[in-house]
């Protein structure tokens, strides 16, 4: 990652959010399949050779009408009821794409909970309590960024709590 003393830290906003903190991490790109049917998630974790139950998804939902992001292992789903409970809400669905993706600067397959465009409620699975680092989107599709989920839940602001549920 380059950094120049006038521009300051460069690459994805999550990155740059990252460099900002002074947070350790590790970025891992990776050359994306488009054709692969696997999800984006698993073909992380299926590229960089890590176990999948360590790498996280990003997903948007709203929750009483505010959009908020799930963070869960790529090997589960988010389970919408225990998200709108852990924020104090009474109903969640799942955001709809084009708003997600104006709501934090990323495209869906890339949305990284890092260096968004606008702070939203978080919540990260309590699985992240497991590893010593975890990995979750860079901000693009082939970028996934590992650290710890220490940084992870600071960073975010991030409630944690049991909100994924095995697929």
């Amino acid at each position: 990652m380059a950094k120049s003393s006038k521009h300051g830290p460069t690459g994805t906003p999550a990155l740059v959010t990252l460099a900002e903190a002074g947070v350790a991490h590790t970025a891992h790109p990776y050359e994306h399949d488009p054709t692969g049917d696997v999800g984006y998630g698993l073909e992380a974790a299926q590229v960089l050779g890590v176990p999948p139950e360590q790498v996280y998804k990003t997903l948007m939902a709203s929750v009483d009408g505010v959009l908020t992001v799930a963070v869960v292992p790529v090997t589960g789903k988010l389970d919408l009821k225990a998200l709108a409970h852990a924020v104090g809400g009474k109903k969640a669905v799942m955001a709809d794409k084009a708003a997600a993706e104006r709501a934090t600067g990323y495209v869906v397959g890339g949305i990284s909970p890092l260096g968004q465009r606008h702070a939203h409620p978080t919540v990260v699975d309590e699985t992240v309590w497991l590893f010593d680092t975890v990995f979750v989107s860079g901000g693009r599709r082939g970028l996934d960024v590992e650290l710890s989920p220490a940084d992870l839940v600071r960073l975010t602001s991030a409630t944690v709590a049991e909100i994924g549920r095995e697929d």
